[in-house]
């Protein structure tokens, strides 16, 4: 957001219109980082709004460490966790069916990863494909979307994606590997044939 400072200042004094502004320029993009988390609609809402509440009353706190933008976006995650946590628990679902298997002389049991015809990157730039990905990563059970999401989609470091999630840096890095794996065999009957 531009003129952070300014905008700081604005929020600070109680200007209702910087509390406009704020909400128009940030609220489309929170919205999305609750909906990847919770992906529900209702609970998405919620997130954001009980987030830029938070936000607002805790602004004279803000230290300025950080862009507004990256400080209400670490709001709006935590806000979207703690709705998850507040979920009824359901039984963790397995996700060893998705990982790959090997055998003893290291090589890859049945359908090896091949190559995509194209990168990542080309592949991605497709619609088709990008919605494929996402209905792959929903797919995933969700403390592996999680971690995924944080790190691969939101950018979190792995320090910061074990704070939020209350587990350590190692069992992040643990789940954000299983969840690639889990993803790559997901995608893999669907892209081996694109090309470039």
């Amino acid at each position: 957001m531009e003129g952070d400072e300014e905008v700081l200042r604005e929020l600070r004094s109680g200007r209702e219109e910087a509390y406009e502004r704020l909400l128009r320029s940030e609220g489309a993009r929170m919205l999305a980082v609750a909906r990847r988390l919770l992906q529900n609609e209702e609970e998405a809402r919620d997130a954001v709004q009980e987030a830029f509440i938070s936000a607002f009353r805790s602004i004279g706190r803000f230290e300025g460490g950080c862009r507004i933008s990256t400080w209400l976006h670490r709001i709006v995650v935590n806000s979207a966790l703690m709705k998850l946590r507040g979920r009824k628990r359901r039984p963790e679902e397995p996700i060893e069916h998705l990982l790959p298997r090997f055998r003893d002389d290291g090589h890859q049991v049945e359908h090896p990863s091949l190559d995509w015809h194209a990168s990542a990157d080309v592949l991605v730039e497709r619609r088709e494909v990008r919605e494929l990905v996402r209905g792959s990563i929903e797919r995933l059970p969700e403390t592996y979307r999680n971690v995924l999401i944080l790190r691969d989609i939101e950018e979190l470091t792995t320090e910061e994606a074990a704070k939020l999630l209350g587990i350590t840096a190692n069992a992040v890095k643990i789940r954000l590997h299983r969840a690639r794996q889990a993803l790559r065999t997901l995608l893999d009957p669907h892209l081996r044939g694109h090309q470039a």
